[in-house]
């Protein structure tokens, strides 16, 4: 029976709840590239990790999972001591995971248009539009958030259906284009993106930048409609100094 890599990720995620190393098998251990700074190389670090984490009674809530050619990516609720929230991503060769993203973010909120991290819509459609919205995203992105060009929103977000889930903002665009103007200790910054994974109407980015002049992770996800955004969630994460990772492979 041929591997259904969503399914997969699914079970490898859930295994943080029972420490049961059995649970990364999917990850090939002689290739796999770890980009979490915080986490050692290879599967036998993951099973050392989940054993940990399992002892706290862990509590995994996968909300959404796509699929994007060899990766797949998820967005993802952790609920340890405290509650995070999390987008993970991961990238196939021979039905095995071979490398890992990720990009964690404690749950705050709701923000004030009462919208959660993880609620909205959950599945893809539109999987004929894939690589047009990918496109769309990519120029939203690079105007946008990169070079700032806060007078092109609108032609990236249909502001009359927006559904914003940054506990910061609520949906009125007019709180985000503030917020990328924004020269105070919360001003956002970004400067490259890395990666586009797209599954029909959902699109994730990863962007790296800063947030208050401290070296950040932007994953954000979107969702559109005939063309444009209509929906948003992300987590923003610090990139810890390089003496403090636990591989060298890099948080992108």
């Amino acid at each position: 029976m041929a591997s259904n890599k969503k399914d997969d990720i699914r079970k490898l995620l859930k295994g943080i709840e029972t420490g049961d190393p059995a649970s990364v098998s999917v990850v090939n251990e002689e290739q796999y590239i770890q980009h979490n700074p915080q986490t050692h190389e290879g599967s036998e670090g993951l099973a050392e990790l989940f054993k940990r984490l399992s002892k706290t009674s862990p509590r995994v809530n996968i909300v959404r999972v796509f699929e994007d050619g060899d990766f797949v990516f998820a967005h993802t609720e952790y609920d340890f001591d405290v509650r995070n929230i999390g987008f993970e991503i991961f990238r196939f060769e021979n039905a095995q995971a071979v490398e890992h993203w990720d990009n964690i973010q404690k749950r705050l909120g709701p923000n004030n248009a009462n919208h959660t991290m993880i609620d909205g819509v959950t599945e893809a459609t539109d999987h004929e539009l894939t690589e047009r919205n990918r496109l769309v995203v990519q120029s939203f992105v690079e105007d946008v958030l990169i070079h700032n060009s806060l007078d092109k929103v609108n032609n990236y977000i249909n502001k009359e259906q927006y559904t914003e889930h940054n506990p910061r903002f609520g949906d009125d665009i007019v709180e985000l284009l503030t917020a990328l103007s924004s020269t105070d200790n919360f001003a956002i910054k970004y400067e490259k993106n890395h990666r586009l994974l797209a599954e029909g109407n959902f699109v994730l980015s990863v962007c790296e930048g800063y947030t208050n002049q401290n070296q950040t992770s932007f994953f954000d996800l979107f969702r559109l409609q005939d063309g444009k955004i209509i929906e948003h969630w992300d987590t923003t994460e610090g990139i810890p100094p390089r003496s403090e990772w636990k591989n060298n492979n890099g948080k992108f």
